[in-house]
């Protein structure tokens, strides 16, 4: 549908990487120093040296990513709606409630609609800040409405530019992490240069703008940065209560800004119960940052007016019972590898059934199936689940929620992130068991904590938090590609950290059995010099070429579509169609919808699967009744989606509904024998012959080369009691 056309005219022995021995060189964070209040005049210009590369580099991804969108749309030249119609699938829904606020007529009328919204759902009265995490948008339009910009700073201008000037956050929260890993800045700046080059595969912001990840993901990089501080050696207690509330504050904005919330803060759970049980962090850490995650969903819960999808989530089942089995199974830390081993494998069995069992408890107390259609698709991806099941397929049969593909590593490999990347993590992988195999030999004691102290190898709280983050959040990128912007920017730091860190090239330096004190600052501040020009030289030509590369938005059909909707039928008409394109007609017209993206209601999803009876094969007689029972005033039919090519046979909507329904598919290729053939027609097709029963119940009203509008004849009573029994 929407595309974009060219535009015209446009063309002595290291003892290892202890803190006690860092020096004061124009790239190191001394911790020391930190840690005793001392600081120099070398440390501060060191450490404003830093932060201004930061802040630059933050800057420039920002203006990056700005100027690409600008020069994709030609945003600053089209008309309005062309620019809402950019605001693709569920980002045009969410900016609706942006543009809803602001015309609201006061902030508390615009409140109180929200609350009591029924035009969203046809037929229905909902509270959209319970359903949908839509708070930035409410944020910023009451920003805008006290802020003196308006007369200067259109509203859409303001919205895009938060969001962009969000990916700032992002490369500095980046930045930090790998400057706290690694005590060198030139980290921060090689992790920064890393995310702007593989923009393909660490972002997508410049054109899903709304998106809830492009919110959410940023304040998840700065938690992330938080964790590392909070974990470090040596803070002072002090400093770790404040580095809490930075935690507890970045992951609160995190939890509001994004549905997926609990799916993410459970993978993190984990990560803190595997430190937990391998004894890489202390039981105050654990306890602190479990405690972070709990009050940070708590207090989303209450903002969203007690969403029950909060308390009925995996996460909370598992940080309760983690913290429950934690308190009563005392001596989990003591004895000897085999005994210790035999505790950790009873204490996870007892952490994961007590999950369970309170979640399952929770959803049945709760009457819980807002993410029922996650778990389905979760079982159908690894083969437990219906196959035939339309929500699960719906999810499926999408890219995003495929596998990674394979090319994600070559790209990567072009920006050589991932060299450096893959040494890193092995290295530190195997230096991890090693450092978990000697904490489960040791009991525990005062003894044991002395010996920790002498090994010869140690690792790091923080660093094995973020080596067990890449990990799990890697795994998790593979399983699903949607998923790969939360792994591949935290590639970026800690790459970054495995060139310019010490704890890499000090075993890499015994090995060759020259790890000496010139040799290792001589390989930790050359190598990233060396590796920042290569990619000067490589990359900086293409990016010039691709930021004057001109393009313009084009998509004609669906302008008129929206501007027939608007001038032609009435303000409270309700429409029906594809989720996709229904979230656009309410953000551009205003008009009420019968159903839209945001898929994490279960009577939401089952109206829509009644909707979407319009491309299967139906009786007309049928396909009215449901639209009617729906209050749908008019029908609009896609054909890219009637005689859809993009998917192939079997995952194409019209098969999927097809399969829902027992029905044979259309086209060459098997079927399952139970499947049945259809006596009807499809719906899409038939109606345009304009026979009956069709033309009785429907009547065209608007048609281009893309949309098929039609409108639905009420029926009279006098007709209805004639058909009826």
């Amino acid at each position: 549908m929407t595309s974009l056309r060219q535009r015209k005219g446009s063309k002595g022995k290291d003892p290892g990487p202890s803190v006690q021995n860092l020096k004061p060189d124009c790239t190191a964070e001394p911790r020391e120093r930190f840690a005793t209040g001392g600081f120099s005049w070398w440390t501060i210009l060191c450490v404003m040296t830093g932060s201004t590369v930061g802040i630059s580099l933050g800057l420039l991804c920002c203006i990056y990513v700005a100027t690409l969108h600008e020069n994709d749309l030609w945003f600053s030249n089209i008309k309005e709606v062309e620019r809402e119609i950019s605001f693709r699938t569920e980002c045009g829904l969410y900016y609706s409630y942006y543009k809803q606020m602001l015309k609201a007529p006061s902030i508390q009328q615009g409140l109180y609609e929200l609350i009591h919204d029924n035009t969203t759902e046809s037929k229905r009265t909902i509270n959209i800040l319970q359903r949908m995490n839509i708070y930035q948008e409410v944020f910023l339009s009451i920003l805008y409405r006290i802020l003196p910009i308006q007369t200067y700073l259109e509203p859409i201008y303001f919205y895009i530019y938060t969001v962009f000037a969000l990916q700032t956050v992002y490369v500095i929260a980046l930045f930090i992490t790998s400057w706290l890993l690694s005590d060198s800045w030139l980290a921060g700046a090689l992790s920064g240069v890393w995310y702007i080059l593989n923009r393909v595969d660490t972002t997508r912001v410049e054109f899903t703008i709304s998106l809830r990840e492009n919110w959410s993901i940023p304040f998840f990089a700065l938690q992330v940065a938080a964790i590392t501080c909070y974990l470090r050696p040596q803070l002072k207690p002090i400093h770790q209560r404040v580095i809490l509330w930075l935690v507890f504050v970045s992951t609160f904005c995190f939890c509001l800004t994004w549905q997926f919330n609990q799916f993410v803060l459970l993978v993190q759970a984990l990560i803190i119960f595997t430190l937990d049980c391998l004894d890489f962090l202390t039981t105050e850490q654990v306890v602190s940052l479990y405690l972070m995650q709990v009050l940070s969903l708590l207090l989303v819960w209450l903002l969203q007016f007690c969403n029950s999808m909060i308390l009925g989530s995996l996460v909370l089942s598992f940080i309760v019972s983690a913290l429950f089995i934690k308190h009563f199974q005392t001596g989990l830390k003591t004895g000897g590898f085999v005994i210790r081993v035999g505790k950790l494998a009873l204490h996870t069995l007892l952490v994961l059934t007590l999950t369970f069992t309170i979640n399952y408890s929770a959803k049945k107390i709760l009457q819980l199936k807002s993410d029922e259609h996650i778990f389905k698709f979760i079982k159908a991806k690894f083969g437990f689940g219906a196959t035939r099941d339309f929500d699960a397929s719906l999810y499926l049969c999408e890219e995003a929620f495929g596998l990674l593909p394979l090319d994600t590593f070559e790209r990567l490999a072009g920006t050589v992130l991932l060299y450096p990347y893959l040494c890193t993590l092995s290295v530190l992988f195997i230096l991890l068991l090693l450092v978990a195999l000697s904490n489960l030999s040791t009991n525990g004691s005062g003894q044991a904590s002395k010996e920790k102290e002498d090994r010869t190898f140690r690792m790091r709280p923080d660093v094995a938090y973020n080596l067990l983050h890449t990990v799990f959040f890697g795994l998790l990128a593979f399983s699903t590609m949607r998923m790969k912007y939360l792994w591949t920017g935290h590639m970026c730091p800690f790459a970054a950290f495995g060139v310019c860190g010490k704890e890499v090239w000090s075993l890499y330096l015994r090995v060759l059995h020259c790890n000496t004190k010139t040799m290792m600052r001589l390989i930790r501040y050359s190598v990233p010099i060396v590796i920042l020009a290569f990619l000067y030289y490589k990359f900086w030509p293409r990016l010039m070429e691709e930021i004057s590369e001109l393009r313009e938005f084009y998509d004609p059909d669906t302008v008129e579509l929206m501007e027939w909707i608007r001038l032609k039928t009435p303000k409270r008409a309700v429409f029906a169609g594809s989720m996709q394109l229904l979230a656009g007609i309410k953000l551009c017209t205003g008009r009420v919808l019968t159903n839209h993206p945001h898929y994490e209601d279960q009577a939401l999803r089952e109206r829509t699967r009644q909707v979407y009876q319009i491309y299967a094969r139906q009786s007309a007689e049928e396909v009215h009744k449901v639209l009617c029972s729906v209050g749908a005033d008019y029908i609009v039919l896609e054909d890219s989606i009637c005689y859809e090519r993009r998917h192939s046979r079997g995952c194409r909507l019209r098969d999927l509904l097809d399969l829902a329904n027992g029905h044979i598919m259309d086209g060459p290729g098997e079927n399952e024998p139970d499947l049945i053939l259809a006596t009807h027609p499809r719906f899409c097709e038939a109606i345009k012959t304009d026979m009956t029963p069709y033309s009785t119940l429907f009547t065209r009203v608007f048609k281009n080369k893309t949309f098929h509008v039609y409108k639905l004849k009420k029926l009279k009573k006098k007709n209805k009691a004639e058909n009826g029994p």
